[in-house]
């Protein structure tokens, strides 16, 4: 087999593996099984992410291991300690990428506070680093968000503080020189500031983070895979990943989110980019409430199927669940997502509901 052959093998695995063709993407599950009154329904344990175990040694965060939402009503301090570190991480099996993290997670870990209280953040850069890191946070007013105050040497820790005096859900990422680089391997995460009045009540929260990777080998090609800054000058990825990984929660990867009939469950995506724009899309569903941009102190918009996400932003939706199923998460820049590796999946268990979904075939 030629490599170009190979190459389109490996395509056609991911898609196969992937299910989420244009024409079929609502109905075939990844694992090629659909959740049905004819299928046997996984029972849904303590928590809401029961897939595979997520291998230390990866990247890839789980999307249910998040802080909870807020529940005081008076200022509080938070110690906020993020450390930048270089992991090697499947992208695809047989296929790694050295990613550079914070607390080596893609995206990095969740930050919730309240409007009002006082964040304390220290950046520290891992002493086997090669170069400097900082960050930079939206929720913040200030040079470089912070990245002023931050930038710190290999073996080096830097604090500063900050008070949260607007809403709002915010990107934060690495703010040196060549952050698009540092962003597209992996150094983004969400920052969530609760109005006062706190958000309404979910019985599940997800968080995921899109970025695009920019290889010199194609897409696919086993070992390792190496940055490619020429590549991303050209805005031309090789992968358009959702947490580090090729569709990472899908139920032949590392599982899928779970949830049941009758729930509302909150999606909070980070687009760390650096480049492409995310038109985020529930296929098989549509977002019941959405704060796009992450503008939480406004009413939310109702029943919005597609949302553009910018590089450098965040977008927050409710999805209501009356029927089992699947709802495939995807950007609606379909390429991405049958060539590129852009997919994730919410399994919604439970009994069919023929008042709202009836298959009469």
């Amino acid at each position: 087999m030629s490599f170009e052959d190979a190459t389109k093998s490996n395509r056609r695995q991911f898609i196969q593996m992937a299910g989420v063709g244009i024409a079929a993407s609502s109905a075939i599950a990844l694992s090629g099984t659909q959740a049905s009154a004819s299928v046997p329904k996984p029972e849904l344990t303590t928590g809401s992410f029961v897939g595979k175990r997520l291998l230390p040694d990866l990247v890839v965060a789980d999307p249910t291991a998040i802080p909870g939402p807020i529940s005081y009503d008076s200022p509080r301090s938070h110690d906020i300690h993020l450390v930048a570190k270089s992991v090697v991480s499947e992208i695809l099996p047989g296929v790694t990428h050295t990613f550079m993290t914070f607390n080596g997670q893609v995206p990095a870990p969740m930050i919730r506070a309240r409007q009002g209280d006082t964040l304390n953040i220290t950046v520290t850069n891992s002493p086997e680093n090669e170069t400097s890191h900082s960050i930079d946070l939206h929720a913040v007013r200030g040079t470089g968000g912070g990245a002023g105050y931050s930038e710190v040497a290999p073996g080096k820790s830097k604090t500063f503080t900050f008070k949260a005096d607007y809403p709002g859900a915010f990107i934060y990422h690495c703010g040196v020189s060549n952050m698009d680089e540092h962003i597209s391997r992996g150094m983004f995460g969400m920052i969530v500031i609760e109005p006062l009045e706190g958000l309404p009540a979910v019985d599940r929260e997800f968080y995921i983070g899109q970025h695009e990777l920019y290889t010199k080998e194609s897409f696919g090609q086993p070992g390792e895979a190496n940055f490619d800054g020429r590549s991303m000058v050209k805005e031309d990825p090789t992968y358009v990943l959702f947490s580090g990984a090729v569709a990472p929660f899908v139920a032949s990867r590392f599982g899928t989110m779970k949830a049941e009939v009758g729930e509302t469950v909150r999606v909070f995506l980070v687009s760390g980019g650096p480049n492409l724009m995310s038109s985020f899309h529930p296929v098989g569903n549509v977002w019941s409430r959405a704060w796009p941009q992450g503008g939480l102190a406004n009413e939310p918009l109702k029943y919005i199927q597609t949302w553009p996400v910018t590089p450098g932003s965040t977008f927050v939706g409710d999805m209501d669940l009356p029927v089992p199923g699947l709802i495939t998460l995807v950007d609606h820049a379909l390429s991405r997502v049958t060539n590129k590796g852009n997919a994730a999946q919410i399994e919604v268990i439970g009994d069919d509901n023929p008042e709202f979904l009836d298959a009469k075939g």
